[in-house]
């Protein structure tokens, strides 16, 4: 294949199952961390083993697929929320996904930094689609006087992100409750 040669599109039943096995790793990764078996993730798609590997070789691709798959849907629901809710509220709606987002990728954090090249591009892919919706949201709420405007989508972004690490004991609607208090902290100051 040449350089200006497309890349060569899946036949359907391919992409059927590339489409479970994200689900099911995505399932999976929630409840038993991206170290849980191959099986368990193959069991849940419905899929041998062999179909999994044939797609993903090693388990990074794999957790680097279901990041960006993620990375993808919360960025895309920006520009839907905006147009069904005021700017407030699309802006409370969207960070309520991101809070989702990351507060349930259990042993994300730990793949990423661990040196392998497999998620060299996702930082950089993350800020590409998160912060340029996370901006037109910030903004559209702040000309609608709702929030301040002093605060920016990256400093938001890292905030929620770290309002989202793992406290003993707490559970996702902790971490909900905890960015509805940052959330809150948005308002105009008087």
């Amino acid at each position: 294949m040449t350089e200006s040669t497309p890349p060569r599109r899946r036949r359907a039943d391919a992409q059927r199952n590339v489409d479970a096995l994200l689900e099911a790793a995505k399932s999976v990764f929630a409840t038993s961390g991206v170290d849980a078996p191959a099986k368990e993730i193959t069991d849940l798609a419905g899929v041998g083993v062999g179909t999994l590997y044939r797609h993903f070789p090693q388990r990074a691709d794999l957790v680097a697929a279901v990041l960006q798959r993620e990375i993808d849907v919360v960025a895309q629901a920006g520009p839907a929320l905006s147009a069904d809710h005021e700017p407030g509220e699309a802006l409370r709606r969207w960070l309520r996904r991101y809070t989702a987002f990351v507060g349930t990728k259990r042993g994300f954090a730990t793949a990423l930094h661990s040196g392998d090249p497999a998620f060299d591009a996702l930082p950089g892919y993350f800020m590409q689609q998160m912060e340029p919706v996370l901006s037109a949201l910030l903004e559209a709420a702040a000309e609608a006087g709702e929030i301040r405007d002093d605060v920016g989508a990256k400093d938001l972004l890292h905030a929620v992100a770290l309002l989202c690490q793992p406290v003993r004991g707490e559970d996702l609607e902790f971490n909900q409750r905890m960015v509805g208090v940052l959330t809150d902290g948005l308002s105009p100051r008087a």
